[in-house]
């Protein structure tokens, strides 16, 4: 079999558009996750190592667009040369072979947990600004994702004994907010 130029591209939100990551590079076939870079549920990034084979060449435009923090980092690029294939983070411009020279082990390790605590400053801030804004009183949090009336309704029909996760599909929204509605409503 032919080796392959395999991408993978991760985005935080729906609206954000992933061709900007690649652009330019040739690729035989991308994989994209729209999730958080906090979020463990990345079913593309999953289906991407899965499919990478000896002598594939993944390409992904920086290191905390592949992983979510440097333990990850690492196990994700060591499972994948494991598989004989090659890792290359475009904004870095590194390589990842799995005949790797201490230096380029060593960079992998630094900039890993410079990403992470990047990530981790980010957070921070946004923590620091939420809980200013709650001071000025100017915070209103997400909105509700069912307005009163449909909440009113799913707690009716939970307590019915409907099951939650047939309420959550017909309500579009997940099950753990199923329950924390259920718990609203007997407050």
């Amino acid at each position: 079999m032919k080796a392959q130029t395999i991408g993978y591209v991760r985005v935080s939100s729906q609206d954000q558009n992933p061709d900007r990551q690649l652009d330019g590079v040739e690729t035989d076939r991308v994989f994209v996750d729209r999730a958080s870079g906090g979020s463990a549920d990345r079913p593309a990034l999953e289906d991407m190592v899965g499919y990478a084979r000896e002598g594939d060449s993944v390409v992904v435009h920086s290191m905390d667009r592949l992983a979510r923090n440097l333990g990850d980092l690492r196990s994700i690029v060591s499972r994948l040369v494991g598989k004989g294939a090659k890792v290359s983070f475009l904004k870095e411009g590194l390589v990842f072979t799995g005949e790797d020279s201490p230096m380029s082990r060593f960079l992998l390790n630094v900039l890993g947990a410079v990403a992470e605590f990047e990530r981790a400053l980010i957070r921070e801030r946004q923590m620091e600004g939420i809980a200013l804004a709650k001071k000025r009183g100017v915070y209103k949090g997400r909105t509700k994702s069912l307005s009163p009336e449909r909440a009113g309704e799913l707690a009716r029909r939970a307590a019915a004994g409907e099951s939650r996760a047939k309420l959550a599909r017909e309500f579009g929204v997940s099950r753990g907010t199923v329950y924390r509605y259920i718990k609203e409503k007997k407050q």
